[in-house]
């Protein structure tokens, strides 16, 4: 078995394009849910916004990117204060009900035929991440090395000897923007949550008569999460389109929230940086688990009796799902979380 090429695109893919959205979703999710004890079950929906408001505005309306980016971020307020204005005053049951309904008609809104021509229907829509490749400042074309750190065909190779990791010119691109998002947004949330504002999210979690009782204004502060948290989803949306160059109804389901819940669990809710390495341990034993079953399968180390290629996918989400119950049986916080941050009644 080739343990080196197992371990290079394990590590490769747990800082890749891939973590990054997830890594930002579950930003969005730790706000609302962490922060503030909001169940969210619709964070696909505000992904769903901003990559449908970007694409839309770019490839069926002619308008420039930003405009573009402008349009996702706003569809993506409109969709907190509609889902928000009716539930945040009653329990925290009633907006999970109705996030993850909402997740569910704007998935169905945008695969529906009679707008198919605007939307693309569920072929999805194309042609809308032109402008920001064009930005690109990693060359397309171009030979050049340095010390172990290697460009050749607009592919950046780092070889480290024992793992080596490659990416296009393009990832770079999308990693460089995806990154600097993730460090403006955690300084940003750093100064929020540790500010009066975010001692009230934390109070409101914990219990929200007592905050009420001190004469804040409960509803205000959790629409303020919603909107704030939907916000960040929709940035997560432009990611994971702008990484696919292509925005397609069916990979906005349900499953995509959980998925950012199980990046948030896993990292441990209520901690800045709990989302990132969420994401990127998710993503690196997701990796290391589907590439070393495919090596052993084809160095004949696991016969074909005993499991075949096509039986990889289920068997990794099988040992990734078992390894969730694990965890929260045994440590329910997540890796660097606090046991306290997840109830809602803290004495």
């Amino acid at each position: 078995m080739d343990w080196q090429f197992v371990f290079s695109q394990a590590l490769t893919q747990a800082i890749g394009p891939t973590m990054l959205v997830y890594a930002l979703g579950a930003i969005g999710l730790n706000l609302q849910f962490g922060y503030t004890g909001l169940l969210n079950f619709g964070q696909a929906a505000f992904a769903a916004m901003g990559a449908y408001g970007l694409a839309l505005a770019v490839v069926s309306f002619g308008l420039p990117f930003w405009w573009g980016i402008a349009i996702g971020l706003v569809a993506a307020v409109v969709m907190a204060l509609l889902l928000g204005i009716p539930t945040l005053r009653l329990r925290a049951d009633y907006l999970a009900i109705v996030t993850i309904a909402a997740a569910e008609i704007v998935r169905r809104l945008a695969r529906a035929t009679v707008w198919s021509d605007t939307t693309g229907g569920s072929d999805g829509m194309r042609g809308f991440s032109e402008p920001f490749f064009a930005m690109n400042p990693w060359p397309e074309e171009g030979n050049w090395s340095f010390l172990f750190i290697s460009m050749e065909h607009g592919r950046l190779t780092v070889d480290l000897g024992i793992v080596d990791f490659q990416y296009s010119n393009r990832d770079l691109w999308i990693m460089t923007v995806g990154w600097g998002l993730i460090a403006v947004i955690l300084v940003v949330m750093g100064l929020l949550v540790h500010s009066p504002w975010g001692r009230v999210l934390k109070g409101i979690r914990e219990d929200e008569e007592a905050v009420r009782s001190l004469g804040k204004n409960v509803f205000a502060y959790k629409m303020q999460a919603l909107v704030f948290g939907g916000i960040i989803g929709a940035i997560a949306g432009f990611v994971f389109a702008l990484s696919r160059a292509n925005v397609q109804p069916d990979t906005f389901t349900t499953d995509f929230t959980f998925y950012f819940y199980v990046v948030l669990i896993l990292g441990g809710a209520a901690r800045l940086f709990g989302p990132v390495l969420g994401a990127a341990l998710f993503w690196f034993l997701y990796n290391l688990i589907a590439q070393g079953l495919n090596q052993a399968i084809r160095s004949d180390v696991i016969p074909p009796s005993v499991l075949d290629a096509t039986q990889v996918g289920p068997l990794v989400f099988f040992l990734l799902g078992l390894g969730m119950v694990l965890l929260l049986i045994f440590r329910p916080q997540g890796l660097i979380g606090n046991r306290k941050e997840l109830m809602l009644d803290v004495r």
